[in-house]
């Protein structure tokens, strides 16, 4: 009976450990998902940049009502590195596709098709964003309005 608790701990410590959120201050592993145009896009492509993972999907709603402040964001911090690399939890690519277009968005688009990278980070709940500096290292999660602004004008 002790070895069979052991054993179900063990699997439970295990389990846990890889289903994590990433840690603040961990450099986040290299992944690499299908854009718009069904073309495989990689983190590591954003080397160098400060970036915002943005995890999302076409039918929720704050989701779609932070588009119009990331926009902004993007508006003014793109030309000096700054980011967004979205990443749709969507079953429906046509919905995603058509949510993109709608919300008139001009940055980076991915499809987590089967949400294994949602999983894997265990995002419980969208949206979902990880703010990383130059070197990929995690420095914030969820940051929002005036917090976040600041965050990246520091980074940059």
């Amino acid at each position: 009976m002790k070895k069979i608790f052991l054993l179900l701990f063990t699997s439970f410590v295990a389990i846990s450990t890889l289903m994590a959120q990433p840690k603040t201050g961990t450099v986040i592993p290299n992944f690499t998902l299908k854009n718009t145009n069904d073309k495989s896009v990689s983190l590591a492509s954003f080397t160098g940049k400060v970036v915002l993972i943005d995890f999302w999907a076409s039918w929720c709603g704050p989701c779609r009502a932070s588009n119009k402040e990331l926009k902004r964001l993007y508006a003014k911090f793109n030309q000096q590195g700054f980011e967004i690399f979205s990443i749709s939890v969507d079953q429906s690519r046509t919905d995603w596709l058509e949510a993109i277009k709608e919300d008139n968005t001009k940055w980076t688009h991915v499809i987590d098709n089967g949400g294994l990278l949602a999983n894997t980070w265990n995002v419980a709940y969208i949206p979902n964003t990880f703010l990383l500096n130059k070197e990929r290292k995690l420095i914030a999660v969820n940051l929002s309005g005036k917090a976040l602004e600041n965050k990246i004008k520091s980074l940059l």
